[in-house]
């Protein structure tokens, strides 16, 4: 075989090489366009009727719009979480299937647990975050505390016998209030309730002391008049909730600031082209001014990040909730 024949094979390689390239980026281009062929499923680990379930049907409703396929919201609360995850892992790897999760999951979890049932950073690709909420401090409507002063002079008073709850360990509610404890000098007991609506229930029964909740969590209950909002635990008033004090305000410790948010996440490894295309959907169903309107009524406020900046806000998030978690001694055996 001539030196010439044996160049021109190997050129012919190379363009047949380019050209199954070529296809391949095509192919993938073509799978964002068709995307999606079948319903999609949302599984979120949020029970029926919490703000954050609330928000997971909004998306789900405006993106079965937007792509003329069903997006249905499984909800699969229980666990921490890792009921969802584990079906979410075990569902479709293409994009048909996505998963709501809190900060919880992603940067409280990997420092509060030596074993996760998930790998945060291998196991899901975030997409955007969904909302931010601050959470408020909630009594019952009759509780005899009438500001933050009468909850910290009973808890002073009766050493650890105070209580309040939340769904799990390590969630928001749980490290905001050992926050707000440590903050204020007082010891109190924590109550782990399976789901948010018995949770702010005990609350409005007076069987908790108080919680900490969002006003998309507590609002049904609130509007019916069976919990009262002591303070908003952030450096502002809610615009939602404009008579509603700030902690500092209402006489607890100053720049404490308790705060959540939820992802909506798809599996690893999809094809950019898909990726792109649900984090553009996703960004332009969030930016909807009815969706806005929607937030404002929750209590929740917009969280407009992607791609790498979303990246290393969780990182540093996560750093931070590192140091909280050593500070509460907040940990799993």
């Amino acid at each position: 075989m001539t030196t010439f024949q044996t160049g021109l094979q190997r050129r012919q390689l190379i363009a047949a090489a380019a050209g199954a390239c070529g296809l391949g980026s095509l192919s993938r281009a073509a799978l964002a366009q068709d995307f999606p062929n079948r319903p999609v499923r949302i599984i979120t680990p949020f029970p029926v009727g919490s703000g954050p379930e609330g928000v997971a049907r909004l998306v789900a409703d405006k993106l079965s719009r937007a792509w003329g396929k069903g997006v249905l919201v499984e909800n699969k609360p229980g666990g921490n979480g890792f009921v969802a995850i584990d079906a979410f892992k075990r569902g479709a790897t293409d994009g048909h299937d996505l998963i709501q999760l809190d900060n919880v999951h992603l940067s409280v979890y990997p420092h509060l647990m030596k074993k996760l049932p998930y790998d945060p950073a291998r196991d899901f690709e975030p997409l955007a975050p969904l909302f931010k909420a601050y959470f408020l401090v909630a009594v019952a409507k009759n509780s005899p505390y009438k500001d933050i002063k009468d909850l910290l002079a009973d808890a002073k008073a009766r050493p650890g016998q105070l209580n309040y709850g939340s769904w799990s360990v390590g969630n928001p509610v749980h490290l905001g209030s050992a926050r707000l404890a440590a903050a204020m000098g007082v010891e109190m007991q924590h109550l782990i309730f399976k789901e948010t609506t018995q949770l702010y229930t005990s609350v409005a029964n007076g069987d908790l002391s108080f919680a900490l909740g969002s006003s998309g969590s507590t609002g049904p209950l609130y509007r019916a008049g069976k919990l009262r909002y002591l303070a908003v635990v952030a450096s502002k008033r809610l615009s939602a909730l404009p008579d509603v004090p700030t902690l500092a305000e209402a006489g607890g410790p100053k720049d404490l600031e308790v705060t959540g948010w939820t992802t909506l996440a798809a599996p690893p490894g999809l094809p950019k082209p898909l990726l792109e295309r649900l984090r553009a959907d996703l960004q332009k169903t969030l930016a909807e001014p009815d969706m806005l309107e929607k937030f404002t009524a929750f209590g929740y406020e917009p969280f407009n990040l992607q791609g790498a900046a979303f990246n290393k806000f969780i990182a540093d998030e996560s750093r931070v909730m590192a140091e909280v978690i050593r500070n509460t001694r907040s940990s799993l055996d």
